[in-house]
């Protein structure tokens, strides 16, 4: 199973591809789509959605985990980052990819254990359980994050769906 994580932002979107197979997890690949800071904000947009639609094209994931919005102090900041995360939401459904979507705070816990853990822990535990990662920047180890934490949501659910099958 193929899956893409996302990590939405208006500036800079990291994304991080994985094979899971059960719980084992391969590295495939990663990187950021950045926005021009000088274009108004609907071109920003754009130039998100399409670099994730050529990122899908590229790696044919499928399924797609999205980290969810967390509110800051500025409203207007928050609104922006929606947005951002609307567009970069929007191309995996456009391929008909199911997307999952989890909290900052989860993610965290998932893959350090703590759900406060500083972006450098996040980023020294993506490449300690995906042995050959190049995730370059703390977007796109971001990324990983959330694709190794939907893995890890998804072996847990198949497990449990196979274990109530054989009880029931």
């Amino acid at each position: 199973m193929r899956l893409i994580g996302l990590d939405p932002g208006l500036r800079v979107t990291g994304w991080g591809i994985l094979d899971a197979e059960g719980n084992r997890l391969r590295f495939v690949a990663s990187g950021v789509v950045r926005s021009d800071e000088k274009l108004a904000l609907s071109e920003r947009l754009k130039m998100l959605h399409e670099g994730v639609l050529a990122v899908l094209r590229a790696h044919a994931p499928d399924e797609a985990a999205i980290e969810e919005t967390f509110v800051n102090r500025n409203p207007a900041s928050t609104l922006k980052l929606g947005q951002a995360r609307g567009a970069v939401m929007l191309a995996p459904a456009l391929f008909g990819i199911a997307v999952a979507e989890y909290t900052p705070n989860l993610i965290k816990k998932n893959i350090v254990g703590t759900g406060h853990a500083a972006k450098e822990q996040v980023g020294l535990m993506v490449r300690m359980l995906l042995p050959g990662s190049t995730a370059e920047t703390a977007d796109a180890a971001d990324a990983l994050a959330v694709a190794i934490c939907h893995a890890r949501y998804r072996a847990s659910d198949a497990s449990l769906r196979r274990a109530m099958g054989e009880l029931g």
